[in-house]
């Protein structure tokens, strides 16, 4: 068993008897009271976040997990369909898992994902960037560039993200997955 030090932003941790993921992990001395540790944790079977309070030195199971590198292919039910390129294996992996990244996925994408034990998939990370196109847009109005103006633009994928008014249908651009926000333009 491992104590509240051994315990850092990303660990997966047993509470409850359940599996939650670390994502917020801070060690507080409040003036005269004794210290603790505010956990912001996401519990994997649904996706919702919790806090709580440990003690210093309270004893914490930390889980150990197996990530691996997986290739998307396709979108199935409720589900992400992503084969393991050493074994041709298919692994069907929850959608929420993913987060709001996955709107910005592609066939071929390159993902990881984390197993515990029995392969059972925990957690999931879609690529940290993404290259789209365009697919609908406004047309910018001429002499309207003065100000760091946005405006909404549907890409390939479906998802809505806000660009300069410079660019046009059919531009690729990058994308943040994990901010949704516009990067660059990519020629």
């Amino acid at each position: 068993m491992a104590t509240t030090q051994d315990v850092s932003n990303g660990n997966f941790i047993r509470f409850n008897g359940e599996l939650c993921q670390i994502i917020e992990w801070q060690h507080r001395t409040p003036g005269n009271l004794r210290a603790f540790y505010q956990a912001k944790m996401r519990r994997v079977k649904d996706g919702k976040s919790a806090e709580n309070r440990f003690r210093s030195g309270e004893t914490v199971e930390i889980v150990r997990v197996e990530t691996r590198e997986l290739q998307y292919l396709y979108e199935e039910g409720d589900a992400y369909i992503c084969m393991d390129n050493d074994t041709y294996d298919q692994i069907p992996v929850q959608k929420h898992l993913f987060g709001e990244g996955a709107k910005f996925m592609k066939e071929g994408d390159t993902v990881i994902i984390a197993f515990e034990g029995d392969d059972t998939p925990i957690s999931a990370e879609p690529p940290h960037t993404a290259i789209v196109e365009i697919t609908y847009t406004e047309p910018g109005v001429k002499g309207d560039t003065a100000t760091n103006t946005l405006k909404p633009a549907t890409v390939e994928t479906g998802a809505t993200v806000f660009i300069p008014l410079f660019i046009d249908i059919g531009t690729k651009i990058k994308v943040d997955t994990r901010t949704g926000e516009y990067m660059e333009r990519v020629k």
